[in-house]
C-alpha cells in the first residue's frame, strides 16, 4: 500500500468514525491519563471506554479484541477494589512497585497461555467464521493487554512494557480493519504508556 492509498483511506475511514468510536477513544485516552497519575479515575472513566470497544471490536470481527476488552471490564472492577483497599493504618495498601525475576517469568508464562489460547481459537474461526480475522496478530495484541491489565491492577512498573508492546501491535490492527480513528488512538496510547512508564519508575524508587 502506498502513502497515497494510506492518506486516502484514512481521510475515508475518519469521514466514516461512528459517534460511539470517539467517546471511546477519548475515554481510554483520559483513562490512561488517569493510570499514570495513580488516579482511581481510571477505571470508572475506563470502564465507559471498554465498553464501547467490546461492540466496535465485535462488529469489526476483532474477536480477540473483543475479549480484552470484556476482560479489561472485569479486572477494572477488581482493580477498582484493589487500588481503594486500605491497609490498618487506613492508608492505601498498594503501591507501585516493580517485579521481581520470578514475577517476570509469571508474566511470561501468563502471556504466552494466553497467547497460544487466543492464537488457536482465532485460527478456527477465521477457518469456520470469518475470514477477515488475522489470529497470529490479535492473539499478541490480546495477549500483551490480558497481561499489562493484570499488572497495572497490582501497580506494577512492568505493566507499561505489556501495555506499550499492545498498542504497537494495535496501530496497524485497527487501520487495516478501517478504524483508523482507533489506529491514530492506540499512537496516542502508545507516547502515553512511554510517559506512564518513566513516570511509574521513578515513583517505584521514590517508595524504595
Amino acid at each position: 500500500m502506498s502513502l497515497l492509498q494510506i492518506y486516502e483511506q484514512f481521510i475515508a475511514d475518519i469521514q466514516n468514525t461512528r459517534w460511539y468510536e470517539y467517546i471511546a477513544v477519548f475515554t481510554g485516552i483520559a483513562s490512561v491519563w488517569y493510570s499514570r497519575k495513580e488516579n482511581i479515575l481510571v477505571y470508572p472513566v475506563g470502564l465507559i471506554n471498554t465498553i464501547i470497544y467490546i461492540y466496535i471490536s465485535v462488529k469489526g470481527n476483532l474477536f480477540g479484541e473483543a475479549g480484552v476488552n470484556f476482560y479489561y471490564t472485569v479486572m477494572s472492577i477488581i482493580g477498582w477494589y484493589m487500588w481503594l483497599k486500605k491497609d490498618t493504618k487506613k492508608e492505601i495498601a498498594l503501591h507501585v512497585t516493580k517485579s521481581t525475576k520470578k514475577e517476570w517469568l509469571l508474566q511470561i508464562a501468563f502471556f504466552l497461555f494466553f497467547y497460544i489460547t487466543i492464537f488457536l481459537i482465532l485460527t478456527y474461526f477465521k477457518k469456520q467464521f470469518y475470514d477477515g480475522v488475522i489470529p497470529w496478530a490479535d492473539a499478541f495484541a490480546s495477549a500483551t493487554a490480558f497481561t499489562g491489565m493484570w499488572l497495572m491492577t497490582k501497580k506494577k512498573v512492568e505493566s507499561w512494557y505489556w501495555w506499550i508492546a499492545t498498542n504497537i501491535a494495535s496501530i496497524p490492527l485497527y487501520f487495516v480493519k478501517h478504524y483508523v480513528f482507533t489506529s491514530v488512538y492506540y499512537l496516542v496510547l502508545l507516547i502515553m504508556a512511554v510517559l506512564g512508564l518513566f513516570e511509574w519508575m521513578k515513583k517505584s524508587k521514590n517508595k524504595s
